[in-house]
């Protein structure tokens, strides 16, 4: 499947265990997007998503979300959106 680089994580918090991510292409809840780094690979569907602790919908280029993960991820990794 073809995968589109949408940004890269900036941050990490443990609990709940969540990706900070800036974006260069917009998002929206119920994408499926791939985290990729030295360690990380993992693919999921967006669920939710939050801007300043607000829960949005979608996210534009230039913003900054929080997105729920499953296990860590590191700062530099690199974000996809998985596309069909």
């Amino acid at each position: 499947m073809p995968e589109v680089v949408i940004g890269k994580v900036t941050d990490f918090f443990a609990r709940p265990v969540v990706a900070g991510i800036e974006l260069t292409t917009p998002v929206k809840v119920g994408d499926k997007i791939h985290i990729k780094g030295h360690t990380t690979d993992m693919e999921l569907i967006v669920d939710s998503m939050q801007i300043n602790n607000v829960d949005v919908q979608q996210a534009k280029a230039g913003d900054l979300v929080g997105i729920k993960v499953s296990e860590r991820v590191r700062r530099g990794d690199i974000v996809y959106k998985v596309t069909d």
